[in-house]
């Protein structure tokens, strides 16, 4: 990486030139962060366990008709991917009530919502990216019309898929978080990662949780339920 140049370090990935210009690498880091950046840890092999269990995941999304930024993998911390811009939205999907929702609605924590509940969230850590409505996405300007439909549905049929995918595994997809980019040839794919930092992953009989909410809760050794999440995808996919 250090021949690389470096266009961009985020929370939990840094952004590299890649020779084609409308490709980028992606390298995924160690850090983890929670309450936006205010509690900070790294932890060993994070990274690489994050990529694992996201390529899996975007490549089963790919196969099944969701266009995803990924090309292909470098090593086992790094991608080469289709460069986008990435659109300022962050499109929240809940099934099981929990997390900020409790703090806006009278849901109860573990209730199962009779439909699949879709949120946008505006991507600003000054504001603290902050719940918005289709009305802010389109006063704001932030993606035409036709995009916010293509992306909704995109991010629904996302729900569908993981949560059949996932209970295959012995977990239930609690709530999830995606993001979506322009290529530079104007179409729209998946961005980012999928993985237990961006999901709520609980066991089904259990309800043991497999995500960073045990890093923000102090649950116990978060690696080693990234780990068993990893091990439980690439038992599923040998069957």
């Amino acid at each position: 990486m250090e021949n690389l140049q470096k266009l961009y370090e985020g929370k939990a990935k840094t952004l590299y030139k890649a020779p084609n210009e409308d490709q980028i690498i992606i390298h995924f880091k160690d850090d983890t962060t929670a309450f936006n950046g205010e509690k900070k840890e790294k932890f060993h092999d994070k990274g690489i366990v994050n990529l694992a269990i996201s390529n899996m995941i975007l490549s089963f999304l790919e196969k099944m008709g969701i266009p995803t930024h990924t090309i292909s993998q470098i090593d086992e911390r790094t991608i080469l991917a289709k460069k986008v811009k990435i659109f300022p939205i962050e499109f929240v999907v809940r099934n099981i009530a929990t997390g900020s929702l409790l703090k806006i609605t009278p849901f109860r924590e573990g209730e199962t919502l009779k439909r699949p509940l879709l949120e946008y969230f505006y991507k600003d850590d000054d504001l603290g990216d902050p719940l918005i409505t289709k009305d802010h996405i389109d006063l704001l300007e932030l993606c035409t019309k036709d995009q916010l439909e293509t992306m909704n549905e995109y991010t629904l049929k996302i729900n569908e898929l993981l949560s059949t995918f996932f209970k295959k595994t012995g977990l239930i997809l609690v709530d999830f978080k995606v993001e979506f980019g322009l290529t530079q040839d104007g179409n729209i794919v998946l961005g980012d990662e999928i993985s237990p930092d961006s999901c709520r992953l609980w066991d089904k009989d259990t309800m043991e949780k497999f995500d960073k909410d045990v890093f923000r809760k102090d649950l116990g050794d978060m690696m080693q339920r990234y780990k068993e999440v990893l091990k439980r995808l690439e038992e599923n996919n040998n069957d």
